[in-house]
């Protein structure tokens, strides 16, 4: 049950009375007896955190007693709450509990960090830009290829080449720099995220309805996910982080007050720690407006909105500042970058029809215009039905990730926390009296169809791109027409005749994968850099570590070829008898 309230609008008229996120749920009475799905909610979140517990703990009992000690305690703890949660009577003792699995999960989140803090490329990045950035010097632009390789990944780029340079706004590795001298490697850089992590699990447990506590430890700190992100020293973690206190009841932003402005500032430097929260901003934005033109009409929505916008800007700015001054073109490309890069295609969506179920496509390109079309759709369905799609805004925007060229399932995950405090905090009522932009062709009770009809045109775009994706034919014909091998099970030189079935010329770089994704692309020894439209011509292609290991039998080996102007992606079945000596 919500109460309804009158609030004051900033133009002192009266808005209307209506059930909002805001504004009091049933109460909850601390010496009652709890609700069963209470007691529910907290036994999964302590359920949750036996997921990894087993394999931290058999880490640290070879070499860090310790900490052993200290997981084999939070095991005790695991248990003995979880009884305690199904035998208490009252709501007062349940919360407690509540309290009981976040300090527990904290505690096995910190011992995840130290047995576990190698990172990843991303934190090697983010720990080598913030060694630059402490000496003085440009950190965007700028290659660092000595990082990589001895288990490191490489993200490989469409022209054949590797990116080795820091992508990422700013936040991340000025939080991280105050942090270098704790240790060696990546260490600053995952404490960085990790004790984000850790940090919006508690304060998204304190923000919370005191019944909903124990989901903010389930979703950010159980299930082993998040977790192991943050060792990896992930920027989206602390962007995810900084965008809590903003989700968690963002329909009352608006409103005017302290709120609004920590809130404003916290979007800010969201957006200056990673980039998925731009995609995120525009829906926030479109809804407060939606919500508050609802309650005092456009000019006070208006203002409400553009406050905030200029106080998130400000904020951005303030953070990117320095690198502003002092190398403003390389900055700019360099955050940028995810955008630009021309990264090799990857991922779970339905990039992954050209790349494992077809032997490629012509029009890769068609991809990354359909995940761009895709977001501006499925914003315009957000402002038309802001009403039934308010609850969604921070679902919304990950969906153009699934047709995009790089669709890995981290674009969605990371963000989950920002899901589930819509979830609790963002209910439909809140929408009941948002602001629907109604054109008259849309207006009435008998325009369903035509609204139906709105919505599939917005949809049009996106699922056109698509289709012209998917419906790709590889440019190249390849065959395999030698290979040299060692002794053993591993080849040194593939010969392979490749046919320009196109009239486009193209440059084709070629890698061997085994699995999913892209490895490492082979050296060209001999063949032409350009393959002439309608051309064919034999490539004497080098594995990049001297030598290729077969795989056991009933592995699917396929020779890719990509080129970057245009997009292409081409593939082929390679046979092992055609590996033969």
């Amino acid at each position: 049950m919500y109460l309804a309230e009158t609030r004051p609008s900033p133009t002192g008229r009266q808005a209307p009375s209506k059930a909002s996120s805001d504004r009091a749920p049933a109460q909850w009475h601390p010496d009652e007896a709890p609700a069963q799905w209470h007691r529910v909610l907290t036994l999964l979140a302590d359920i949750s955190l036996f997921i990894g517990t087993r394999a931290l703990w058999t880490s640290a009992a070879s070499h860090r007693l310790l900490v052993a000690a200290v997981i084999s305690l939070c095991y005790a703890s695991i248990l003995v709450t979880g009884v305690l949660t199904l035998v208490v009577r009252r709501a007062r003792s349940l919360s407690r509990l509540d309290l009981v699995v976040l300090v527990t999960a904290v505690t096995l989140g910190v011992c995840g960090l130290i047995m576990s803090h190698h990172g990843s490329d991303e934190s090697v990045l983010t720990t080598q830009a913030a060694h630059e950035f402490l000496a003085g010097h440009q950190v965007y632009g700028r290659p660092w290829p000595w990082l990589f390789g001895h288990g490191v990944a490489l993200t490989t780029t469409m022209d054949g080449g590797y990116d080795y340079t820091y992508g990422y706004p700013p936040l991340p590795l000025m939080l991280t720099a105050p942090l270098l001298w704790i240790g060696h490697g990546q260490l600053a850089a995952t404490t960085v995220s990790t004790g984000s992590l850790i940090v919006s699990a508690i304060v998204m447990w304190r923000m919370l309805p005191v019944p909903w506590r124990s989901a903010a430890t389930l979703v950010c700190l159980g299930l082993g996910l998040l977790p192991a992100y943050a060792r990896l020293g992930y920027p989206a973690i602390v962007a995810c982080a900084l965008l809590i206190p903003v989700v968690v009841g963002w329909p009352r932003l608006g409103r005017g007050g302290r709120g609004d402005l920590v809130r404003a500032v916290c979007l800010g430097a969201a957006c200056a720690a990673q980039q998925l929260p731009w995609f995120l901003t525009p829906f926030l934005l479109a809804g407060v407006y939606a919500l508050r033109r609802g309650e005092f009409g456009p000019r006070a929505a208006a203002v409400a909105v553009g406050r905030i916008v200029g106080v998130a800007a400000a904020t951005w700015l303030a953070i990117n500042a320095y690198f502003i001054v002092t190398e403003p073109r390389s900055w700019i490309s360099g955050i940028a970058l995810p955008l630009t890069q021309k990264a090799n295609i990857h991922g779970q969506g339905l990039v992954g029809i050209s790349l494992y179920f077809t032997d490629g496509s012509d029009r890769l390109a068609w991809y990354s215009h359909a995940s761009l079309l895709l977001a501006a759709g499925l914003l315009g369905l957000f402002v038309l039905f802001v009403r039934r799609l308010g609850p969604a805004a921070t679902v919304l925007p990950w969906c153009a990730f699934y047709v995009a060229t790089r669709s890995q399932d981290g674009y969605y995950l990371m963000m989950t926390p920002l899901w589930l405090a819509a979830a609790v905090t963002a209910p439909w009522q809140s929408f009941t009296a948002a602001w629907q932009p109604r054109p008259a062709f849309l207006r009435g009770p008998h325009k369903r169809g035509a609204r139906v009809a709105a919505a599939a045109l917005l949809l049009a775009p996106a699922a056109t791109a698509v289709t012209l994706a998917v419906s790709g034919s590889p440019p190249l014909r390849m065959d395999v027409v030698g290979a040299r091998r060692t002794s053993g099970a591993a080849v040194t030189e593939l010969t392979v005749r490749v046919t320009n079935l196109g009239g486009a010329a193209l440059s084709p770089h070629f890698t061997l994968t085994t699995g999913q994704g892209m490895s490492r692309y082979w050296t060209v020894a001999a063949g032409p850099a350009t393959l002439p439209g309608h051309g064919s011509a034999s490539y004497r292609l080098l594995p990049p570590d001297g030598k290729f290991q077969l795989p056991k039998a009933g592995t699917r080996i396929r020779v890719r070829a990509v080129s970057a102007s245009p997009m292409t992606l081409s593939s082929a079945d390679v046979r092992l008898s055609a590996l033969t000596p």
